[in-house]
Order: structure tokens, then C-alpha cells, then sequence
């Protein structure tokens, strides 16, 4: 199994939403994990394992807003999307099938 240290920001959208079922309440002291470097800095992770990787999320700030956030932000993402989709769709009603296109050489 591959073990990948990584920052959350670059997960993609299946391993981010497998970090927040893993940890829906956000994760405690129990869950980090200590990594050193061989340089001799350490970091500190979060666990997350799919069917072939163990991911290592590197644990910051921004990591807790993004667990916390996660949720609202995906219900923006799906409110504009299905606005955009609406808005494509009544753009072409009234249109009917024969509606010829304008040509080049055609005046404003």
C-alpha cells in the first residue's frame, strides 16, 4: 500500500470527502500523527486510507476551517452549478428548430 504525505489542498474531490467522513467532528489528539522529516522538522497528520493509499493530510489551520466548511462549501459549488444549468436551459426556450443562423455579410 502507497503512503503519500500530502497537503489538503491538493487532494482530489473523493480522498477530501473520505477525510471528512473519517473525521465529520474534526480530529483530536488521538488522530495526528508525528512525522520527522530527515532533515529534522516535523510534521503532523491526519490518517486517510482508501483501497491502495494511505493518505498523511498535513495538519494546519486552515485544515480545521476546511473540515468545518467542507459541507457549505460543496452546497455553493451544487447551488451554482444547478443555477448555471437553468440558465442554459431557459436561454434556449422560445428558440424554435428553424431558426436560421446570421450571416457574415449580414448589417447591424
Amino acid at each position: 500500500m502507497k503512503r503519500i504525505l500530502i497537503d489538503y489542498k491538493k487532494l482530489d474531490h473523493k480522498v477530501a470527502a473520505k477525510l471528512i467522513d473519517s473525521y465529520p467532528d474534526g480530529y483530536g489528539d488521538d488522530d495526528i500523527i508525528t512525522i520527522k522529516k530527515p532533515n529534522g522538522e516535523v510534521i503532523e497528520a491526519v490518517e486517510v486510507k482508501t483501497a491502495d493509499t494511505i493518505y498523511m493530510v498535513k495538519i494546519s489551520k486552515s485544515l480545521s476551517n476546511f473540515i468545518a466548511n467542507f459541507e457549505e462549501t460543496i452546497e455553493k459549488e451544487l447551488d451554482k452549478e444547478l443555477v448555471a444549468s437553468e440558465f442554459e436551459e431557459d436561454s434556449f426556450e422560445g428558440m424554435d428548430s428553424d431558426s436560421e443562423e446570421m450571416e457574415d455579410d449580414d448589417q447591424y
